[in-house]
């Protein structure tokens, strides 16, 4: 003979003493280390270039002086589009074209402004400008040195942030 089945209990609706069972906190999927950026973060860095100060100058040589208002324009736009201000890359370009003694103080300014806006000294300025006028009647050299310095700051900035 068999036996009859006896119905299961019903589930008890009175909630669970909070005492009784001691929550677990949730562990995050990727467990991560000390320093180390939560999984998935992708850190901002510049969309920049860092450009060989005698790669420049040779590039500005063999291209007779034209490699100079290429360079303002992609240093202009890679600022204006880290900052969100500054003249740009196509403003630069036309002022290049037209008017290229302003160039050197305008580059060696917003580089140094971008120092400055990041609370950092400025190692150049507007009036880095002027070892390209006047310095150029120093035995041509004034605007090696005033392109060296600007590049050179730019470029230190632009590892400071990131960029490689």
């Amino acid at each position: 003979m068999t036996q009859p089945e006896t119905p299961p209990a019903p589930a008890s609706t009175a909630p669970a003493a909070a005492s009784a069972v001691p929550a677990i906190p949730s562990q995050p999927a990727f467990p991560q280390t000390y320093g180390q950026a939560p999984y998935g973060y992708a850190p901002q860095v510049p969309a920049a270039k860092i450009r060989g100060t005698g790669v420049c100058i040779l590039l500005t040589i063999v291209t007779f002086g034209i490699y100079p208002v290429v360079w303002y324009y992609k240093v202009h736009e890679e600022m204006k589009q880290h900052t969100g201000s500054g003249i740009g890359g196509v403003v630069a370009l036309l002022l290049g074209l037209f008017v290229g003694i302003v160039m050197p103080y305008l580059s060696s300014s917003e580089v140094g402004q971008m120092y400055e806006r990041r609370g950092m000294p400025k190692p150049v300025s507007g009036l880095t400008g002027l070892w390209y006028f006047p310095g150029m009647f120093l035995l041509g050299i004034g605007p090696i040195v005033w392109f060296v310095k600007t590049n050179g700051a730019l470029n230190a900035y632009w590892r400071a942030q990131g960029v490689r």
